[in-house]
């Protein structure tokens, strides 16, 4: 018998969503309209059907983080790009999460590219510190400030919250807590992975599974393993941040680093079904939807679609 899915710490089933329109932390214009599709797609009323109390909650309102984008062409440190724009956008989300948290409601932040996790994965550890995080992602979003090739901060999250390369943090950065322990994050879809990202993995020991794990176990045994990494008590709260791009570009094409030879839209759902059903789920995050970036209309629709599933099954909708 399967156990229905449920909240241990949510059991009022009040929800924030957290619009986080920012992209900053990647080259890419399009990913900052990801929430407004989301929402116009009617993930509010949708989370309403289902039982969940709603509210919206939007920190970036009123800022000018693309006009800024579009301008500040010195905004730069060492091999980051845009790491004053990034910061600043990160620290509101930071504090809108850590307010629905205090609220006693479960957060889910729509980005947007997937440096706003810097701000809900620093708020959520901030409030719980025994929290452990699934990173579902092609990418590891581990570089630093001196192993990212590219710049981008989107694919350098991870290393902020936990403290890596700190003595090269840009000054904007440097009020991100060192909350994230290695043994904290497991990684499930893996497969564009840079060579310095492969070594931070395997010098902190860090769990992480990629499609060739996928395919050699099933998606259901990795993510068992990947708790029991994590969570081996099964007790501490679960943070879900959830990169579109995981799924492969046949189901969500409309994103900005696509890699084939990712999850099948079932297999990334499950992910969402499987966590839900633990009772543990404390935040989630569901990020890199560029409408921007579909070459018709039903890429959109696949996109955006997708993406309000993934809320949907880590907040409680079964097939059956």
């Amino acid at each position: 018998m399967l156990s229905e899915p449920h909240y241990d710490f949510y059991q009022d089933r009040k929800v924030s969503l957290v619009l986080a329109p920012f992209s900053g932390g990647q080259a890419k214009s399009g990913v900052e309209d990801g929430p407004k599709y989301m929402m116009k797609h009617g993930l509010q009323p949708q989370l309403q059907e289902m039982g969940w109390s709603t509210k919206v909650e939007e920190p970036l309102s009123g800022q000018d983080f693309e006009k800024r984008k579009a301008e500040d062409v010195s905004d730069v440190h060492g091999n980051t790009k845009r790491p004053q724009l990034v910061g600043e956008a990160t620290k509101l989300v930071s504090e809108s999460v850590s307010k629905v948290l205090d609220r006693g409601e479960i957060p889910v932040t729509l980005g947007g590219d997937h440096s706003v996790a810097i701000g809900s994965v620093s708020a959520v550890f901030s409030k719980h510190p025994d929290a452990c995080l699934l990173w579902i992602d092609a990418h590891a979003d581990i570089n630093t400030p001196s192993t990212t090739e590219s710049g981008n901060l989107h694919g350098c999250p991870v290393s902020f919250v936990m403290g890596l390369d700190s003595e090269n943090t840009p000054p904007s950065l440097k009020w991100v807590p060192h909350c994230l322990k290695p043994s904290k994050i497991a990684y499930i879809g893996l497969r564009d992975v840079d060579a310095g990202e492969k070594k931070i993995l395997k010098e902190n020991g860090i769990a992480a599974f990629s499609m060739y794990h996928v395919d050699r176990f099933g998606i259901n045994k990795v993510i068992e393993m990947a708790l029991e990494a994590i969570n081996p008590e099964g007790t501490s709260p679960i943070m879900l941040s959830y990169d579109v791009d995981a799924i492969d570009p046949l189901f969500v094409p409309a994103t900005g680093t696509p890699v084939r030879g990712g999850l099948t839209l079932r297999e990334g759902l499950f992910v969402a079904e499987r966590v839900a059903e633990t009772g543990k789920l404390i935040a989630l995050d569901v990020v890199e939807c560029n409408p921007e970036l579909a070459s018709k209309d039903l890429h959109v629709v696949d996109t955006i679609s997708t993406g309000c599933a993934i809320v949907r099954c880590a907040l409680g909708e079964t097939l059956l």
